[in-house]
């Protein structure tokens, strides 16, 4: 399958926020355990880990396809990191016209050309150990499993790395 051209805009809240809503409300409505919706407003995602411009808009051919929240730190769920090793993607999201289309690859394309300036090695992310679709699409885009955090409620989250 070709991959698509992503082209990544930063500092795209507004934009990013609204996709999020439109994926998660989607998600939801099949029955998918996702963010719920006051998890995803302005007040609730912009903090001083992700400010306006870790919020990204990708596009293809000019139409919006996904977005994203690219953090240069995350200390709750990976402690402190030297500045410059990783980036820490959240809140990945596609929109549906452009599912099944090889996104994820699409994205790991794009922040690799967007990281090398900085020499970035990784990109990290997390998601519940338990999401096994999720799980699949990171591992088959290259991702490893580098560690799992058990919470006291029984759930567990899962860390991912891929190397640059």
């Amino acid at each position: 399958m070709t991959l698509p051209i992503l082209k990544l805009y930063p500092n795209r809240p507004k934009e990013a926020i609204a996709i999020m809503q439109e994926v998660a409300a989607w998600g939801r409505s099949q029955g998918f355990r996702i963010w719920p919706e006051n998890w995803l407003t302005s007040d609730q995602l912009i903090t001083s880990e992700s400010p306006p411009e870790s919020f990204f808009l990708g596009t293809i051919s000019g139409e919006p396809a996904c977005t994203f929240i690219l953090q240069q730190t995350d200390q709750e769920n990976w402690g402190p990191t030297p500045p410059g090793k990783a980036v820490y993607l959240h809140k990945f999201c596609v929109l549906r016209r452009f599912a099944h289309q090889n996104m994820t690859q699409a994205l790991i394309h794009a922040l690799r050309l967007w990281c090398r300036p900085s020499g970035t090695q990784y990109i990290r992310l997390d998601t519940a150990l338990d999401e096994k679709v999720i799980r699949k699409i990171y591992l088959q885009a290259g991702f490893k499993i580098v560690d799992i955090i058990d919470y006291p409620n029984g759930r567990s989250l899962a860390l991912y790395e891929l190397e640059l």
